[in-house]
């Protein structure tokens, strides 16, 4: 999909945040409304209706729900079972979630009480350390992948949601740690606000100060605009015309806090955009499928070092490898990576690499098949580059077969809209991949057609080791351009 050139911008940007590990994500109420959860209208349109007011004519919702306490002689139950009634129900998980769960996301910051953001996360089995009050903020979960701040609370605690505009007033008092680590994330990561309206006031103190403070030397963010259509206001050009105008008048003072608005014409752009920026991610990671008895035309010492230097180089290159250790391939694999890290453990990162090694024998309920391909699906999920090499291994009786095992992988890598790379000078499972490739090669290259020549290269006895690499890594280069 061809994007604007504020987006596409925004998409590389984010996807290097993404591998420096300097990502974030801001959820307003707009991003669980798509899973059907209520906005701040709908939730306090009743509250509204007691009080004699209509919501459609009421933009002050803060102060709404502060009214409805002052009548109620301060009384919050009526709203306590409003969240519990609205939010207390575990609505499906929106794709943006999941997409968003996928990815190396560590901090996540939002004002919903709903629990979509920590299901999604549950779901893509990563560890979660929630806050959603100040005493939770002195303690951190053991081995968590995901810190998630709900700085106006949950709906197992309705009581202490942030409703009114009296708590909204004191909040600089009574949540002043959350204030100082929202500051803290703001000024060393990259946002992105997504389903927020920035009418927060909580939002606005942060970022006020943070604007004074840091003046020109504030961190770059994003936010996602929906531009307005002249249907939104039932084809009244004059509120649609106002509308627009107060709209990039907005846009523009986003900027003084150092927030970019991407201009979407419709929702469902979003999530095209989130996807976009997954499978760019994706594509820096490269999962090495192969297994060997027998290295063909190659003796053992000259394959091990093939693997050793191809895995070297795309370390050094500042990609990602995934590996299940394959027999006879996956030491190579690790020896190579991890000669990459130490030599410069000042660029590159041990998080480069991602082994799963297969179990080799049943321990459990599951048996090894069931095991073996859970794996495979998993490590996948990683990757958007799949090399394949060899794809061999013994029988019974110590005969030379092809390894069925690397088919699987080079299966589920299609599946999952990898790009593959057999290397088929390497032989067995590797060569049947590049010829059953080289039969319908826009099945696999879809919009990758410059591809087909150089893994015709590869299938070349002529070409030496070292220049099998390089052509390797001059592929994986061009992907990722």
């Amino acid at each position: 999909m061809k994007f604007k050139n504020e987006i596409e911008a925004f998409i590389k940007d984010f996807v290097n945040d993404l591998v420096e590990n300097n990502a974030a994500i801001f959820a307003g109420a707009g991003m669980s409304k798509s899973a059907g959860y209520v906005n701040w209208s709908e939730l306090l349109e009743d509250i509204a209706e007691e009080l004699g007011l209509e919501i459609s004519k009421e933009y002050d919702l803060i102060s709404l729900a502060q009214y409805h306490v002052n009548e109620k002689g301060g009384n919050k139950s009526k709203l306590n079972r409003k969240i519990l009634e609205e939010f207390i129900d575990e609505n499906d998980i929106t794709e943006n979630h999941r997409i968003l769960a996928r990815l190396p996301i560590s901090t996540y910051w939002t004002t919903n009480y709903d629990v979509l953001i920590e299901n999604s996360l549950k779901e893509a089995n990563k560890v979660i350390d929630i806050k959603h009050n100040v005493k939770q903020l002195t303690n951190t979960r053991p081995k968590r992948d995901v810190v998630v701040y709900k700085m106006h609370g949950d709906v197992s605690i309705p009581n202490e949601a942030i409703l009114t505009k009296e708590q909204y007033e004191a909040y600089y008092k009574t949540h002043d740690q959350f204030i100082s680590a929202l500051t803290g994330d703001l000024t060393t990561k990259t946002f992105l606000f997504i389903g927020f309206s920035f009418t927060d006031p909580n939002l606005d103190y942060v970022l006020s100060r943070l604007n004074i403070k840091l003046s020109k030397d504030k961190r770059q963010h994003y936010c996602f605009i929906k531009r307005h259509k002249l249907e939104d206001f039932g084809g009244n050009k004059a509120d649609f015309e106002y509308q627009t105008r107060k709209q990039s008048l907005m846009i523009g003072d986003l900027k003084r806090y150092g927030i970019q608005a991407l201009e979407i014409d419709d929702y469902p752009e979003i999530t095209q955009v989130l996807k976009e920026i997954e499978l760019r991610f994706r594509k820096r990671t490269v999962f090495i499928s192969g297994s060997a008895e027998n290295y063909g035309k190659w003796n053992r010492n000259e394959a091990q070092a093939f693997i050793h230097n191809l895995s070297k180089e795309i370390i050094s290159g500042g990609f990602r490898i995934v590996n299940g250790f394959g027999w006879g391939v996956g030491s190579a694999v690790i020896n190579g990576s991890l000669d990459a890290i130490y030599n410069r453990p000042d660029k590159f990162s041990e998080d480069q690499l991602i082994v799963k090694p297969f179990p080799q024998f049943k321990t459990g309920q599951k048996e090894l098949p069931e095991l073996w391909e859970e794996y495979r699906q998993r490590m996948m999920k990683f990757a958007g580059i799949a090399i394949f090499i060899f794809g061999n291994k013994f029988d019974i009786d110590n005969n030379v077969i092809l390894a069925n095992g690397v088919k699987r992988e080079f299966d589920i890598a299609i599946e999952n809209g990898l790009i593959p790379i057999p290397i088929s000078a390497t032989g067995f499972v590797s060569e049947e991949l590049y010829n059953e490739i080289m039969l319908d090669p826009q099945k696999y290259y879809k919009n990758n057609e410059w591809i087909v020549p150089f893994i015709s290269e590869l299938s070349s006895d002529k070409m030496n080791l070292d220049s099998v690499i390089k052509k390797i890594i001059k592929i994986i280069k061009r992907i990722n351009k």
